[in-house]
């Protein structure tokens, strides 16, 4: 696609300069993304690049092949992306989860071709495109703030990005169809956006970046705005369009629930730098560290210190026998998700801190020692704040990691 801005007569969202991504969808009206500089559509301009040793990428015919190698991003003397490597996987639902600031949407960005880098490539199908301009990387974009144009009918909006590359009116009226009843606005196309409700608007912006029928499809926390009945009826049917769609899908978010419902594989980010990547049930039942341990799950991992003594582990001031080997004696710290402990006659000494009832489960804050851990149970158990309890598990519940490097210890 052309880096042209709109047609002659357009505005861009709220009276400001929009700049066109590859899907015809548009960053903020304010000017160039936020982050990048007026030099990040232009190849020529780009800086000079410290290029890796040509990485190891299976060329490939599969359409939708997306390869990261060794992508740094600094700003200034910060570093925000510590040589990211990452092989996804045509028709791959890819999800980049982190907390904020941890250098997922600055990835994002950097495979759309929307900010530049210091080192590294970006390949689609094997071919080398980390000199090309987004328009030039058959990439359609949604962002958080879906950038409708207001002054565009819902029809317009979606086909947009055809008229910037001259496509004939009529195949733009069978496009603009077929894209806007795959995620259910038909009978809104001449609607304008202030006149859709939030999860309309955000269906208006998927059915654009999706009319061109891009390689790959990008998005930047595209549910973040709306309530969460909604965001849980929307990021379903996100999921079975992207499968009905067959196309590379990389998503970004912060919500590891709406990661682990979407994604067929997830990178853990943590800081700039990639914590795991793997299906969501094996991040979930084998986190490689601590890190990981404490940022999934809902409510996340409880980390305890412990020791290995006699092939048993002593936490609490209680030992607890293992039906594993858990390898060498010494301190480890001890991993359990809150539905792995329960309430027993002996066990763990602990002391209910506060009782969350959630209706169909109810988690109890519990202090044993000095650390607060939680417990969740599917019903209500008869106990009140304050009252000193002993808790168990069972030994296939537990998860060791080493205390100094963070890292899970296989045994």
């Amino acid at each position: 696609m052309s880096a042209a801005g709109p047609p002659q007569g357009a505005r861009p969202p709220s009276g400001g300069a929009a700049q066109s991504d590859a899907g015809g969808n548009h960053t903020s009206a304010a000017g160039p993304p936020q982050g990048a500089n007026s030099t990040s559509r232009g190849a020529a301009q780009r800086p000079n690049r410290q290029m890796p040793p040509q990485a190891s990428v299976a060329h490939t015919s599969e359409v939708g092949r997306v390869t990261l190698a060794g992508i740094v991003k600094r700003h200034g003397t910060f570093t925000a992306l510590h040589g990211i490597d990452l092989e996804i996987a045509p028709g791959e639902f890819f999800v980049l989860l982190g907390p904020s600031g941890s250098g997922k949407t600055t990835t994002l960005r950097i495979l759309a071709g929307l900010e530049p880098h210091e080192a590294g490539r970006v390949l689609q199908d094997g071919v080398d495109v980390t000199e090309r301009a987004p328009g030039e990387r058959d990439v359609a974009m949604v962002f958080q703030s879906y950038a409708l144009y207001p002054h565009m009918t819902v029809h317009q909006n979606i086909a947009f990005p055809l008229r910037m590359v001259g496509t004939a009116a009529a195949e733009i009226e069978n496009a603009v169809r077929d894209a806007a009843a795959k995620v259910h606005i038909e009978h809104l196309l001449d609607r304008r956006p202030g006149q859709l409700s939030g999860g309309q608007q955000q269906r208006c912006a998927l059915a654009r970046a999706i009319v061109r029928k891009p390689r790959l499809f990008l998005l930047d926390e595209p549910l973040s705005n709306l309530d969460a009945k909604l965001r849980v009826e929307t990021r379903v049917e996100l999921r079975k369009l992207q499968r009905a769609l067959n196309v590379t899908t990389v998503y970004v978010t912060h919500d590891q629930e709406e990661a682990m419902t979407l994604a067929d594989r997830i990178a853990v980010f943590m800081e700039g730098r990639i914590a795991q990547i793997g299906r969501p049930a094996d991040i979930y039942s084998q986190p490689a560290s601590t890190i990981v341990a404490g940022f999934i799950g809902s409510p996340p991992m409880n980390l305890l210190p412990a020791e290995v003594r006699g092939g048993a582990l002593l936490v609490g001031g209680v030992t607890v026998p293992l039906e594993r080997d858990p390898g060498p004696a010494g301190p480890v710290t001890l991993g359990l998700r809150p539905g792995a402990i329960r309430i027993a006659d002996s066990g763990i000494p602990a002391r209910i801190y506060l009782v969350e009832d959630l209706g169909d489960a109810t988690i109890l804050d519990l202090h044993v020692g000095d650390k607060l851990i939680k417990m969740r149970s599917g019903q209500r158990p008869d106990v009140n704040e304050g009252d000193e309890i002993k808790l168990a598990f069972a030994a296939e519940a537990v998860h060791l990691f080493d205390p100094d490097t963070g890292l899970r210890r296989v045994f």
